[in-house]
């Protein structure tokens, strides 16, 4: 087997009284797509600035491309990028002046720097602010230059903290595209995030973190495996439906797995296909007022929340930042 691009064993990271990491290891592969997905606050970002050299662990080891990364933090830098979580590029300079600094920063000739920047300008569709300052970017141009500027160098491994978070969908979207497009280049990508749709579209093997320590590490196929026979149905209600009208579902069929999810939104799990119309109409029956009935079958989400015992809203919220830094 060949050596993995990134190698960690029994990292740790303390703040005070608390283990942002507590003890994690993995490794990943050359060329792979691995996911770290987790709540806000569960150590993604900590972990990321430790493997990039931002933050020196307590305890444990880290080789990025075969480089003992413990003892020299710095020493793997000509073979990473890093997309952080906030942008780190300049207001006051445009998106091509932004992209050259990066470029000299990174060793670049101007010659070699500015084709670069022109580059990957066009490929991210932004020429034509390319000469417009980066503070006067909306959220998704910032997002996708500063993934431009990560790239730059054409590293071998990208740190990607959160790549989509706060942006709009289209821009979303395009930023994905240009992952994926990344990772079918043979570019080793580590990626944390709290979308877990993002993460099973993207990823080979996906870690799940809580509260600093890593619940469960497997491919994508592995994880849905056992619930690949499962069947679930997603209805939307106008209002909670009171419990006497669960009671009235469950009779229908006493194998059904009935749970409600921010209140008026109901989830039916069985383990054979489900007949929609006989709940539908039970429904209704007692002025419960059925906005959506979508039929499924499991996703990662389930998965997430059978193994980690968190509810999928756990990683929907948005990050809390105590004094203006970036959440653990």
């Amino acid at each position: 087997m060949p050596e993995p691009m990134i190698a960690v064993e029994g990292l740790r990271k303390r703040f005070g009284t608390v283990d942002a990491v507590a003890g994690i290891s993995f490794h990943v592969a050359p060329g792979e797509l691995f996911g770290f997905l987790g709540p806000n606050g569960a150590g993604k970002t900590t972990t990321i600035n430790m493997l990039t050299g931002l933050a020196r662990p307590d305890a444990g080891s880290i080789r990025i491309a075969g480089v003992d990364c413990s003892r020299h933090p710095k020493a793997a830098q000509p073979w990473i990028g890093v997309v952080p979580d906030e942008s780190n590029l300049y207001p006051e300079l445009s998106g091509f002046q932004n992209l050259c600094f990066c470029g000299a920063l990174y060793g670049l000739t101007k010659r070699e720097r500015e084709r670069r920047a022109w580059e990957l300008l066009e490929a991210f569709d932004l020429m034509e602010a390319a000469h417009r300052k980066f503070a006067g970017y909306s959220k998704g141009m910032k997002r996708k230059l500063t993934l431009a500027a990560g790239i730059l160098h054409k590293p071998a491994i990208l740190f990607l903290d959160e790549p989509t978070t706060g942006i709009d969908v289209a821009s979303a979207r395009h930023v994905r595209r240009l992952v994926a497009d990344l990772h079918q280049r043979g570019t080793t990508i580590f990626l944390t995030t709290h979308y877990i749709e993002e993460a099973e579209r993207l990823c080979q093997r996906i870690a799940f973190i809580v509260s600093g320590r890593i619940v469960r590490t497997d491919t994508v196929a592995e994880l849905l495996q056992p619930v690949q026979d499962r069947y679930v149905l997603h209805v939307a209600c106008a209002q909670e439906p009171p419990a006497h009208v669960l009671e009235s579902l469950s009779a229908v069929d006493p194998s059904l797995g009935l749970s409600l999810q921010n209140g008026a939104r109901l989830r039916v799990e069985a383990a054979h296909a489900i007949r929609v119309g006989p709940l539908v109409r039970i429904l209704e029956d007692h002025g419960i007022d059925v906005l959506e009935a979508r039929l499924g079958r499991p996703s990662l989400e389930d998965v997430f929340v059978a193994v980690t015992g968190l509810a999928a809203e756990a990683l929907k919220k948005e990050k809390e930042k105590p004094g203006g830094g970036s959440a653990l």
